[in-house]
């Protein structure tokens, strides 16, 4: 499924690398075994074989991908739950999936929220790493350092707010 070497993205964590597909014997089970070098932080993980779908293992987006990433983080829709339990669900539910644009989903739903009052603890945490998430991805496909990345997916959000602002200003005319 995946190479030696191949950058992966796993949900929640970012960009990992494959360094090893091995057989290991885990309770008197023979299994396959990716095991994965985040480089977020450079911790190790080892996924059985047949649980890589389950967690959501991907490869990398591609170029396209990404240009679609920040027309999506630029349109200025964002959708928000007005309690905050609501949307914490709703926003740890598009974490999970790993997706690109659940992800981006989140970080433009916290975004629009910080604006408006500051968010709890937890969605602080969520939203940081909603950011690396994408800005860590950003920077491996477009070969760019994550600074870079990161202006480029900061001045996205930005770009929605200001059209999220826009828009509502012409409603209320």
């Amino acid at each position: 499924m995946f190479e030696l070497g191949q950058k992966v993205v796993y949900p929640n964590h970012g960009v990992s690398v494959v360094e090893e597909i091995a057989d290991s014997s885990i309770d008197g089970m023979q299994q396959t075994f990716y095991h994965l070098r985040l480089l977020s932080n450079d911790s190790k993980v080892m996924v059985p074989e047949q649980n890589l779908e389950l967690v959501g293992l991907r490869p990398l987006c591609r170029a396209k991908d990404i240009k679609d990433l920040f027309t999506l983080l630029e349109d200025g829709k964002i959708d928000t739950y007005k309690d905050w339990k609501g949307r914490y669900k709703q926003n740890l539910d598009k974490m999970k999936t790993g997706s690109l644009p659940d992800v981006a989903e989140v970080l433009k739903n916290l975004r629009l929220v910080s604006q408006k009052k500051s968010l709890s603890f937890r969605e602080k945490k969520m939203y940081e790493s909603a950011k690396y998430f994408i800005v860590s991805e950003v920077a491996h496909v477009k070969k760019i350092a994550e600074e870079d990345a990161e202006k480029l997916v900061e001045k996205a959000l930005n770009a929605s707010i200001a059209k999220r602002k826009k828009a509502k200003a012409a409603e209320e005319d």
